[in-house]
């Protein structure tokens, strides 16, 4: 059984949610608006303020699939009401971010700074060694944070490198000399 597919959905004041054929949901709020087609195979009813999700029978498909729409449509009431947020450190001696306009500038220890532009929907900002990454779309703001975080990926022995503030790197010792 699904725990999460069981759990109703509260919908704040000021955010709408529609429901149209095929389960293409728009869900529109205070900071912009979601679509998205979920899997038609579930079952959207909206009432009392709560959306609930239920799922036709229980083969392993559906049962996954219940979850999951669950979760999205969720991720999209909570997007659009309050958006969400990454935050990333830059460590390393002449490791640099900077933004002008939508282009996010990494000097990141390579021959050549590393340019990125923020995708549609996403909004990058710099604050001092933090990169910290909004958006209404959760996955669209995971994506931006991943990209920006494989350009240089925190290595063990230093920690130099691209992390999430919330990361933990396992540290390793290094060589020691000979004796």
């Amino acid at each position: 059984m699904s725990r999460i597919g069981l759990m109703p959905i509260a919908v704040p004041a000021g955010v709408t949610v529609e429901v149209a054929e095929n389960n293409a949901v728009t869900v529109k709020g205070p900071k912009g608006t979601l679509s998205r087609v979920l899997p038609k195979e579930m079952t959207i009813t909206q009432e009392d303020g709560e959306i609930r999700i239920a799922r036709p029978n229980d083969l392993k498909r559906e049962k996954s699939l219940h979850g999951l729409t669950r979760a999205l449509l969720h991720n999209m009431v909570v997007g659009v009401t309050d958006g969400f947020e990454k935050r990333l450190e830059v460590n390393g001696v002449g490791y640099r971010a900077s933004k002008s306009g939508k282009t996010l500038t990494l000097n990141l220890g390579y021959s050549h700074p590393v340019e990125m532009v923020d995708p549609e929907g996403v909004e990058s900002t710099v604050e001092g060694n933090v990169i910290v990454i909004r958006g209404i779309d959760k996955e669209a703001v995971g994506q931006y944070a991943a990209n920006i975080r494989e350009k240089r990926a925190p290595e063990p022995y230093k920690g130099k490198g691209i992390k999430y503030s919330d990361e933990k790197i396992r540290r390793k010792v290094g060589k020691t000399g000979k004796k």
